[in-house]
């Protein structure tokens, strides 16, 4: 047979195989109407493993093997996201424990930050809830997510993620342990200064102090100043505020200007962290679950079984329900190697169709999903 012939022979079959494609999902509307009036679960693990096994063992060769799983493992995707898809169009889903609000209640909101005076923290917080916040700083991410858990502030700021430094992974962490949740977000362009006392010379400095990222973020500044001892620090603002009160020129900080102002340090250089977009985002955390009713973006985190392609079927519920995923990223989780928790950032509310249907599927599928907010 020539190539036209088989081509042609090829057609007839794929034919046939979207109309047997669409008698199954037919037949999978069906299942979906018993289960909604049955009250049945839409992911039965046990039964798609035992039909998995029954279909590879029709097939006669590896190769097949392999092909014929893959291809039941999309198809029977696709039947559980229809299926999910007539649940939330029946109103069988429940409701989702977040409260929809007009705005925040900002106006006698106390506002917890990390850091000391003149953090970048500050800096985001003043321009999220403005210059007259009732607000107050603690030392560490755990003390400010314990200050709203426990109720003694209403709102912390808090920082995610760097545009050069990738993602505070403490942050990432208590927003698993904590029961609290993202309702707003701030992005601060960063321009680190490095900092010391009146008078002080280049030639005099023998330490710098700041915070990992900040002197990751200035490396290349910091390069050129090899014989410099850098020291960590918890804050930008701490290693200013160590710097002035010790009243050593030897020492030096990278912090910000505002950093500086507060604690009558002068700016030796400005801009030393080697990018000039470098920005912040914080975010804004509460222990209440609501959510802005013209919110725009859904974090959620969840686990997936150590197996392959469990983490792609996760991923296709966004791609199903047409939900522009924006960011992923992964923690290990402790106690159990080579496991991790994935944190996903999407386009969405938690209002729309689309978006409950997606985090129906996920709920079902994925281990411990957790909405940790929608903003």
């Amino acid at each position: 047979m020539d190539l036209l012939e088989l081509r042609a022979q090829i057609d007839e079959i794929d034919r046939e195989i979207v109309s047997l494609y669409e008698r199954r999902m037919d037949v999978s509307r069906q299942v979906a109407e018993y289960k909604i009036e049955t009250g049945k679960k839409v992911f039965d693990k046990a039964r798609e493993e035992e039909k998995l096994a029954t279909l590879r063992s029709l097939t006669h060769n590896e190769f097949n093997c392999h092909g014929i799983e893959e291809l039941f493992e999309q198809i029977m995707s696709m039947s559980r996201k229809l299926q999910y898809q007539m649940l939330t169009e029946k109103g069988v889903l429940g409701k989702l424990p977040f409260i929809g609000v007009d705005d925040l209640d900002t106006k006698k909101a106390r506002v917890v930050f990390q850091g000391a005076e003149g953090a970048y923290s500050q800096a985001a917080m003043m321009k999220y809830f403005g210059d007259q916040v009732n607000s107050f700083h603690v030392d560490t991410f755990r003390d400010a997510m314990s200050a709203i858990d426990e109720g003694s502030a209403d709102f912390a700021v808090l920082p995610i993620e760097n545009s050069t430094a990738g993602m505070v992974s403490e942050i990432f962490d208590l927003l698993v342990e904590f029961e609290n949740y993202i309702v707003g977000e701030q992005i601060i362009k960063i321009e680190h200064c490095l900092l010391g006392l009146p008078g002080t010379k280049m030639e005099d400095i023998k330490r710098v102090y700041s915070h990992p990222q900040s002197l990751m973020q200035s490396a290349r500044f910091l390069n050129d100043h090899a014989n410099w001892q850098q020291i960590s620090m918890k804050n930008n603002a701490f290693a200013a505020q160590k710097v002035a009160k010790e009243g050593d020129r030897t020492q030096v900080a990278i912090a910000s200007e505002h950093a500086g102002d507060i604690y009558g340090l002068e700016i030796l250089e400005r801009g030393v962290n080697q990018s000039s977009s470098n920005s912040t985002r914080f975010i804004i955390v509460t222990n209440q679950k609501i959510f802005k009713k013209d919110a725009k973006k859904v974090s959620i985190c969840f686990e997936v079984p150590h197996e392959s392609g469990s983490l792609y079927h996760m991923l296709s519920h966004f791609i199903y329900n047409n939900l522009n995923m924006n960011k992923i990223e992964s923690r290990p989780i402790e106690d159990r190697n080579w496991e991790y928790r994935f944190f996903i950032d999407f386009d969405g509310n938690l209002a729309d169709s689309a978006v409950k249907n997606a985090l129906r599927g996920l709920r079902d599928e994925a281990r411990n999903m957790r909405i940790l907010g929608n903003y």
